[in-house]
């Protein structure tokens, strides 16, 4: 039994440590940001151009957040999954995100605030579940896949 206490510390401690990675030295007194900025108009994107790539960069930033947070409440881990549950709604902003997607991402930047907050492991999971759903309804919105389906646009 002991050994299995010693690899579930090691799991923790991995998970924290890769959040803590993955999070840089973010200062502790930045201000949380009241939505994305600098929305462009016309929600379609050249997805060859450098705009695109900025975005898309920054979106997997928000799924490996995603993934550390998800991991950590499948482990049963409330307080590793708060790291990058404010990570998600405190990180820096990106400009040039279309109008039409900023709804989404405000609406992930609460719910990942609730996570933050959240008193238990199913008020925890269930603000996960709702980040999920804004990112997939985003993904729907801008054309792309959702669960290696594409999504298209009437």
């Amino acid at each position: 039994m002991a050994g299995l206490e010693v690899v579930m510390r090691l799991h923790v401690l991995a998970i924290i440590g890769f959040a803590l990675i993955a999070t840089g030295c973010e200062s502790k007194t930045q201000a949380a940001p009241a939505a994305e900025t600098t929305p462009t108009e016309n929600p379609t994107i050249d997805k060859d151009s450098y705009q695109y790539t900025g975005i898309l960069r920054h979106m997997h930033a928000h799924a490996d957040r995603l993934d550390v947070l998800n991991n950590a409440l499948a482990d049963g881990d409330l307080e590793a999954s708060k790291l990058p549950a404010r990570w998600l709604w405190r990180h820096e902003t990106l400009s040039g995100v279309p109008a039409d997607w900023q709804r989404y991402l405000v609406s992930m930047r609460a719910a990942a605030r609730s996570v933050e907050i959240a008193p238990d492991l199913d008020a925890a999971r269930a603000a996960s579940k709702l980040i999920t759903e804004q990112c997939q309804a985003c993904h729907a919105a801008a054309g792309n896949f959702v669960n290696n389906v594409e999504q298209v646009s009437d």
